[in-house]
């Protein structure tokens, strides 16, 4: 075996260096060390795929418009290295541009001293879409409009660093630098150790104090507002929720009362603090701003400005995000700050003012034209609306040394850095950040950033001392919406296992060996698979047309089928991202298999959905969010079990419609252990339906959905049980009072019509209503 040290020296004497690329792999003993440490772990392949199978078993992705899963996370096993002399002078600059940045919105909002002054076009502030008028005069009640910002910088050609970007409303990326580190903590083994590379917990934990500081309240409540699950970071939203011990709401959870934000809840209305906010900031209240917006919450700006809300970051700080504010912050920078920019931008100028024709003429070779303000008509046309656009700088990309090719190529790259305000106001810089890298068969991916030093670096933890703990046992908040999407992620999991246990029976996969349904039964379980949905009435019983009908039935995309279910599963257990383990997104988000062979895609499937169950059943702890997806399995399964029951346990029923039913309970086992003298349609009865220990039965679901509604919060201190308490209580009187000799499809419909009520009682006390903030007529504030 060739010792790493060789092989990392093979690499190097290979790297194939892009044009313009320093040859930094050669020179930089670092480079020589981290690779020697990598080349340890395997060859670059190798690499390669434990990188990004890390990544992917963190659940962490991203979303692509039209595509339904979130595509997994592309992570180069090889890092960007920075010295941590040369990161100081990135931190300088970074903490620089950030402290002008919010004199200049607390200009743009106040005194407008720098557009009297003549230092900023009033026509390019007005231009921006991130100014919001309606804010002026109105400055945050904590004077402070930054909490957390985000630059692109990327390497000119002297080997300095530029900014080519600010991204101050609502910046992303930061769940991506922090699954790259965890990732390759895992891939690199030594690295980080060996390279004395500096950490990032000091830095989340910097934040999540600044931001709770901010608040009011000791001991604030604080949520990520993220626009919903179609957003195409909202995997990364929902990472860092999980990770900072931040409440994930969507708009629809949240409503204003008397000048606070408050959550709702299963509990009622709970008070929210602070919000970082992961949105357009013009959508966030409709009464503030734009008054089309369907995915805001009205009232939040009047909470903002009485100072009973935080906002990470404040409304209309994107207005310095526009390319045409670049043009003038150099000569801004000198006259708030007396200095230059540590970190200058990519020269730009605004062709809105008439000096830029000269610049144009003189230097047109090597500038380019873009939007001033966001998108613009392309191609430009400078002589019609020269105010629409920026001519800038043609920069020649960085690049950084990555794998492909069987070895180590050079590919350009940016660099996205982050600074949040700690807790004594002052600014944090992330060490590293996210380098995301170009040219991957037209995709982007990333790597790790490292800042490496000569010092050993302490071990740090986003957790706190031990003694700096109060220790709690309740769970925290959980929103009706994260309810309502537990519940019924329970119900489409269960509902789909129903459905292909009746596709399997129908196929032939029986207990007993050799038992086929015959007619009669053949022609129930064609009924309860087209009652549901799953697929149209075949014209017969042939072997061909049952065939056909149960391929329908499992993959037909237009109806109730298997696959159709299965992706309504998956569409909202993203939406619960944030309360569901990285293993139980990764079956939900699991191709549906379509390979030859319906059984052996039937026992794909099944394995599947037993796994899920398993995760759910000795994965989760038992907080409320479990109670709310057990709660919709038993509900679902109590129908499913009561159906079942009234169509294959009836008088008439033959020993093969026993069988089945059996086979379709999945108790066959019970049923055997029990009885020894054969099949009888009232053992079978009662085993299914009225038996409560029969975990697959109806009694078992009925007793558990009662267990449930009891343990679950209430509105009122009055001891009085609530409509879905009562109705879960005469439900499981109605069948505790049942003989098997005497059940009939009567009372089994009966049954299955109450659990439909009961369903509906439970939504309409614990999920969302509409815009309605409250719950029986009463409301709970904390």
């Amino acid at each position: 075996m060739t010792p790493p040290d060789e092989t990392a020296r093979d690499w190097i004497a290979a790297y194939r260096a892009g044009a313009g690329c320093e040859d930094v792999v050669r020179a930089d003993p670092a480079w020589s060390a981290a690779l020697v440490e990598l080349a340890g772990q395997g060859d670059l392949a190798t690499l390669s795929e434990q990188a990004e199978r890390h990544a992917a078993e963190a659940g962490l992705g991203r979303r692509v418009t039209g595509e339904v899963a979130p595509r997994s996370w592309s992570l180069s096993p090889i890092p960007l290295l920075i010295d941590a002399a040369e990161w100081r002078g990135i931190e300088a600059g970074i903490a620089q541009r950030t402290a002008l940045l919010e004199l200049v919105l607390a200009d743009l909002y106040g005194s407008a001293t720098l557009v009297d002054r003549g230092l900023l076009p009033a026509a390019v502030v007005a231009g921006s879409p991130g100014f919001l008028r309606p804010l002026v005069g109105l400055p945050p009640p904590n004077g402070r409009y930054l909490h957390l910002v985000a630059f692109d910088l990327q390497r000119d050609a002297g080997g300095g660093w530029r900014v080519t970007r600010d991204d101050l409303n609502a910046p992303a990326g930061l769940g991506y630098a922090l699954e790259n580190r965890l990732a390759m903590g895992r891939v690199a083994g030594g690295l980080h150790a060996r390279l004395n590379v500096e950490r990032h917990a000091p830095f989340f934990a910097a934040f999540r104090e600044g931001l709770a500081r901010s608040c009011r309240r000791a001991d604030p409540r604080i949520g990520l507002l993220t626009p919903g699950r179609h957003d195409p970071d909202h995997a990364e939203q929902a990472h860092l929720a999980r990770y900072l011990g931040f409440l994930l709401v969507e708009p629809a959870d949240l409503t204003a009362l008397d000048e606070r934000l408050y959550v709702r809840t299963i509990g009622g209305l709970k008070r929210l603090d602070a919000l970082w906010r992961r949105g357009d900031a013009r959508l966030l209240d409709p009464l503030a701003f734009d008054s089309r917006s369907t995915c805001g919450v009205a009232g939040s700006i009047d909470a903002y400005l009485a100072g009973e809300l935080v906002l990470a970051n404040a409304p209309g700080a994107g207005a310095l995000e526009a390319a045409a504010m670049a043009a003038y912050l150099p000569e801004v920078a000198a006259a708030l700050l007396g200095e230059e920019l540590l970190l200058p931008g990519i020269p730009t100028w605004w062709c809105g003012d008439p000096g830029t024709a000269a610049v144009l003429a003189a230097r047109s070779a090597d500038l380019q034209v873009a939007p001033a303000f966001g998108a613009a008509p392309m191609p430009p046309d400078l002589d019609a609306r020269p105010q629409d656009h920026v001519v800038r700088a043609i920069a020649a990309p960085s690049t950084m040394p990555v794998a492909a090719m069987g070895g180590l190529v050079a590919r350009p790259f940016a660099l996205r850095v982050f600074a949040a305000r700690d807790a004594e106001g002052g600014w944090r810089v992330l060490p590293g950040g996210w380098a995301r890298i170009g040219e991957r068969g037209g995709e982007s991916w990333s790597a790790d950033v490292c800042v490496h030093g000569p010092e050993p670096v302490a071990p740090a933890t986003l957790l706190p001392a031990a003694q700096g703990v109060r220790v709690r046992r309740n769970p925290g908040t959980l929103p009706s919406r994260a309810a309502d999407d537990l519940f019924w992620l329970g119900r489409y999991l269960e509902r789909g296992e129903a459905l292909l246990a009746a596709i399997r029976v129908l196929g032939g996969a029986t207990v007993d060996e050799g038992s086929g349904a015959r007619a009669g039964t053949t022609a129930k379980l064609v009924a309860l698979i087209a009652e549901a949905g799953a697929a149209p009435w075949p014209p017969g019983h042939a072997r061909t047309e049952l065939h056909a009908f149960a391929e329908a039935a499992m993959g037909d995309p237009d109806r109730q089928s298997v696959a159709a279910i299965n992706a309504r599963a998956r569409r909202i257990g993203d939406g619960a991202r944030d309360r569901l383990s990285a293993d139980t997104m990764r079956l939900l988000e699991a191709p549906f298999p379509h390979r030859p062979g319906l059984l052996d895609r039937a026992g794909s499937l099944q394995r599947r959905y037993a796994a899920l169950a398993g995760l759910a059943a000795e994965h989760m702890s038992r907080t409320d969010a479990w109670a709310f997806h057990d709660l919709g399995r038993r509900v679902e399964r109590a129908l499913s079990a009561a159906r079942l029951a009234a169509r294959f346990g009836m008088a008439g029923a033959d020993a093969e419609d026993l069988q089945t039913l059996l086979d379709l309970s999945d108790s066959q086992i019970s049923y055997r252990q029990r009885y020894q003298t054969g099949i009888a349609r009232v053992a079978v009865v009662d085993l299914v339906a009225l038996d409560a220990g029969n975990p697959r039965g109806l009694a078992f679901q009925l007793a558990r959905i009662g267990e449930h509604l009891l343990r679950l919060p209430v509105l009122a201190d009055d001891g009085m049980a609530e409509p879905q308490q009562v109705a879960a209580g005469a439900l499981v009187a109605l069948m505790a009072g049942a003989r098997a000799e005497t059940l009939d499809a009567a009372a089994l419909g009966e049954a299955m019509a109450r659990l439909h009520d009961l369903s509906d009682l439970v939504a309409r006390r614990y999920f969302l209503q509409g815009a309605e903030p409250m719950r029986a007529g009463r409301v709970l504030f904390a």
